[in-house]
């Protein structure tokens, strides 16, 4: 293709901390490419996962549970992975709660797609499910409208500022119970894109989060901004738990974290149809 005229990639992703983090050499022009030209989207993890069924984006922020529902139009890339080595979302609650109690409870998910949803059936089947805005869920567990929340982003480090309490953190448990990592959100590719671009896209993606970890206080004050309301060392530690060598390359590790949980998924009925994680760049 001719490399006179940038192809414009329409790049979607969460407006949180550690996204703009890995974003920061991309969003700020710090990297530049004669093949592709970036233009930046940012909406919540579950509109991302529906419009991905929909192909809408070039480029796109996904949930791993997501995948088997748009890996018809999507391919995953091998670089910018959440990946919760020990830790994860976490269900949160009002009062001391065994992870027994969740049985039958109401709680609040910021999604149905989203991979901490996914995580949570695997753990605990039984339970009435009630769609909150990620950033509202804390809110709904204080005001006891529901009996718990299902905490992504960096509610899973303030949770404890409101007098909550922790009922079972899934990545601890994914990783107890499997020895694995868990993999919660993936940047994917459109299929139909010419292979060039794919992997100028890939390329990029790996040197975008490269340069945020070689510039680690600009690419943090950058990412304050989307912070909601963390105080720096919070959104430090933040940024810290989500973007590292699992996020620069999956590597091995991280295809056979997600395969292992959509194969659980498949095998619990919560996911219509067995699918294969495949990467590229």
């Amino acid at each position: 293709m001719s490399t006179s005229t940038p192809l414009e990639i329409t790049c979607a992703h969460s407006p949180d901390s550690d996204d703009a983090f890995m974003f920061y050499g991309l969003a700020t022009k710090k990297l530049r490419s004669r093949l592709v030209n970036f233009r930046h989207v940012l909406e919540d993890i579950e509109s991302l996962n529906q419009k991905a069924t929909r192909g809408l984006y070039e480029l796109t922020a996904i949930s791993y549970h997501a995948y088997p529902y748009v890996a018809d139009k999507y391919v995953l890339m091998a670089s910018g992975s959440s990946v919760g080595d020990g830790y994860g979302p976490m269900v949160v609650s009002s009062r001391h709660m065994a992870a027994d109690d969740l049985k039958g409870k109401k709680i609040a998910v910021p999604g149905v797609m989203t991979t901490a949803f996914l995580a949570l059936k695997l753990f605990q089947p039984d339970f009435q499910h009630v769609v909150v805005a990620f950033d509202k869920i804390l809110d709904a567990v204080k005001d006891h409208s529901v009996d718990a929340g299902l905490v992504i982003h960096e509610g899973q480090l303030t949770y404890g500022h409101g007098g909550l309490h922790n009922v079972v953190d899934l990545g601890k448990w994914f990783k107890s119970r499997y020895q694995l990592p868990l993999p919660l959100g993936a940047n994917a590719l459109r299929r139909n894109l010419p292979a060039d671009i794919q992997s100028e896209c890939s390329r990029l993606m790996r040197e975008s989060i490269q340069y945020a970890l070689d510039h680690r206080e600009e690419a943090l004050n950058y990412a304050m901004q989307f912070a909601r309301d963390l105080e720096p060392a919070l959104a430090e530690q933040f940024v810290g738990m989500y973007v590292n060598h699992h996020t620069i390359n999956g590597g091995e590790i991280v295809p056979r974290a997600a395969q292992k949980l959509l194969d659980l998924g498949y095998e619990a009925g919560l996911i219509p149809h067995k699918t294969t994680v495949e990467v590229v760049g």
